[in-house]
């Protein structure tokens, strides 16, 4: 059975390896014009969502699409009346393209997706549940600072920085990579030192391997 599923997870990786490369590459602004608008859609999705509600921005959007649609449709049959043409449908190769996923690509999304849902539970049962002191502690001392956030911006202008800071901080960080290591260096040091304090004084918090 296991060997049977193999290739399924073969499959699910290979997708996952090529869905981060392509992650990678809008980070990285590696096109900018399709960066551009992927970035600048969330950023206006997002800020809308600010001004009116859920429903209101999906409505919003859907009349714009419709409007731009039904206008552009009216237009070619005005067009093709006057210059009596037989062009047909101008969405004719849009509403034949084949739009539904076949079943070996659900599955491997699928596949995907709960390759990272794993990971994610095991992830968090190790922390919640203690299984490394240190690393819960990091990870308390992350949520309590995240409640002060919290008290200070709402969910989508944490969302707004969120995405600012993923298109933002990849191509920063890229230009200057040698001075951040430095200071990130610095910081990582000065929390080892005060985690290993920390650990040195909490009965059980040593490390297996030391």
């Amino acid at each position: 059975m296991l060997l049977r599923s193999s290739p399924s997870w073969i499959a699910s990786a290979a997708a996952w390896q090529r869905m981060e490369n392509s992650a990678i590459d809008l980070l990285y602004w590696r096109d900018i014009k399709q960066t551009g608008i992927v970035f600048g859609s969330i950023l206006l999705l997002l800020f809308s969502l600010t001004q009116f509600s859920v429903v209101s921005v999906i409505a919003y959007l859907a009349l714009a699409a419709l409007s731009a649609t039904i206008s552009f449709r009216i237009y070619k049959s005005v067009l093709q009346a006057v210059q009596k043409t037989d062009e047909g449908h101008p969405f004719k190769a849009y509403l034949e393209m084949e739009m539904s996923l076949s079943q070996d690509q659900i599955q491997k999304y699928t596949d995907c997706l709960q390759l990272y849902v794993n990971s994610t539970v095991r992830e968090l049962r190790r922390l919640f549940l203690v299984q490394d002191l240190v690393d819960s502690l990091k990870f308390a001392v992350l949520m309590w600072l995240l409640t002060y956030v919290g008290a200070l911006f709402n969910g989508l202008t944490l969302m707004i920085m969120a995405v600012v800071s993923m298109f933002t901080l990849p191509v920063v960080y890229d230009k200057y990579q040698a001075q951040i290591d430095q200071y990130l260096g610095l910081v990582r040091t000065h929390i080892n030192t005060v985690m290993a304090k920390i650990q040195a004084k909490i009965p059980g918090a040593k490390r297996k391997a030391e």
